[in-house]
């Protein structure tokens, strides 16, 4: 159970993945070990990030017990429980909590753009897996979905649903809504976040953000601009951004959800940075300088293994 709201940087943990493509699970516990060194506030699983649209029901069971089981407190875990069925999220939910989670995060139920429910089947959908926990849901607002989420259908999910109060706003202009979600939600909207991998956390925390939810790649450089800032000390927060920006911007426009795994595989975090099909590895050129930018920054994550 939460004792405070959480801010700052809650990383998405990736998925590691043996050279045939089974999931790794001592490879798991070395990722969680290797994010908690990395000064995270928090560690978000099964989320796009960590492939979860290539996971088994039973592979996301078994992932979500051994990250439960080996982070055990250190920091807060929230786990990711996107389905189209309802049932199915509030069951997943329940499960969450159930092994320790703290919050649960979740997409509007989408299929495709042309099944996506209409306003009340989205709040139905939210309001369910709120009556089943009673740990806090972080409403993720994606274009992944496809499914447009106004900021009055925001405010009235923070305002009449009783556990949605975070919000991870990675749509275009994210800054604005933010700002408007914020002005409009007022004390409902406990912990405004974005994602994106920061590639838009300067105007974010000037709108109001309160964190950011990146990957597992750069935990211990980001954190500091999110805590700069919020401490009053923005010329900082911007010195610091300008120094993460061009790993920010390679991950973000050239690697996506490869480059935390082949920097963990590169510092001994893991065996292997295996992602699978359809999804493809990095051209060698992207690696290349996916690492280059990695060793001019000295990450944790390419050091922690050796």
């Amino acid at each position: 159970m939460l004792k405070e709201p959480l801010k700052g940087i809650l990383p998405v943990a990736p998925t590691p993945f043996h050279a045939d493509g089974r999931i790794d699970e001592d490879g798991m516990r070395r990722v969680l070990d290797c994010m908690v060194d990395q000064g995270v506030d928090a560690i978000c699983i099964l989320a796009n990030y960590s492939e979860q649209f290539l996971l088994s029901d039973e592979e996301r069971a078994t992932l979500m017990r051994v990250s439960l089981e080996r982070v055990d407190g250190r920091v807060p875990v929230i786990v990711t429980v996107s389905h189209f069925s309802t049932d199915i999220v509030v069951g997943r939910a329940k499960a969450a909590e159930a092994q320790g989670a703290a919050m649960v995060m979740m997409m509007p139920p989408y299929h495709g753009v042309g099944l996506v429910p209409a306003e009340a089947g989205i709040l139905e959908h939210f309001r369910a897996v709120s009556d089943a926990i009673t740990i806090p849901i972080m409403v993720q607002d994606a274009p992944l979905s496809g499914v447009s989420l106004p900021v009055p259908t925001l405010v009235r999910m923070a305002r009449e649903i009783e556990n949605v109060s975070y919000f991870k706003i990675e749509t275009p202009f994210a800054a604005d809504k933010l700002a408007a979600l914020i002005e409009a939600g007022g004390d409902h909207i406990v912990g405004p976040f974005d994602g994106e991998e920061a590639v838009t956390l300067l105007a974010d925390l000037d709108a109001g953000c309160t964190g950011t939810m990146t990957s597992a790649l750069q935990p211990e450089m980001i954190r500091p601009i999110v805590t700069d800032f919020l401490a009053g000390n923005g010329e900082a927060a911007l010195d610091r951004w300008k120094l993460c920006l061009p790993l920010i911007n390679h991950e973000n426009r050239q690697c996506g959800l490869r480059a935390t795994k082949t920097v963990m595989m590169e510092g001994g975090v893991i065996g292997s940075d295996y992602v699978r099909h359809p999804l493809k590895p990095m051209s060698a050129r992207t690696r290349e300088r996916l690492i280059q930018l990695a060793r001019d920054l000295d990450l944790i994550a390419l050091r922690w293994g050796k």
